[in-house]
């Protein structure tokens, strides 16, 4: 038995992730497609233009993007991780926005 498996312990998430080519990072501007329509917030997020705040990973291996509003008034909020102003994508409901703008390197 391997002692040293912790079930709870942290993977270490992406640098990047790579969506229609463009490899996208913290910084990166996206314009959002939310796959389900659900409930309301998918569907007003819905063509808005975001940033990429952080890239995390779940104990599944799947890829999230936390994203900030780019027009959002409160956008400091999200951006210190506080409730309602930060949002989650998966790389499959993002497109990249203003790549050859943006100031980041894609």
């Amino acid at each position: 038995m391997n002692s040293n498996w912790d079930p709870l312990a942290e993977k270490a998430a992406p640098d990047s992730v790579k969506v229609f080519g463009v490899e996208l990072r913290k910084g990166s501007r996206v314009r959002l497609w939310p796959q389900k329509t659900a409930d309301i917030m998918d569907m007003a997020l819905q063509g808005k233009v975001a940033v990429i705040e952080a890239i995390e990973q779940d104990f599944d291996d799947q890829v999230h993007l936390a994203v900030v509003i780019e027009d959002d008034p409160g956008r400091e909020f999200g951006m210190l991780r506080q409730p309602g102003h930060r949002f989650f994508f998966s790389p499959e409901e993002v497109e990249p926005v203003g790549v050859a703008d943006s100031g980041v390197s894609q």
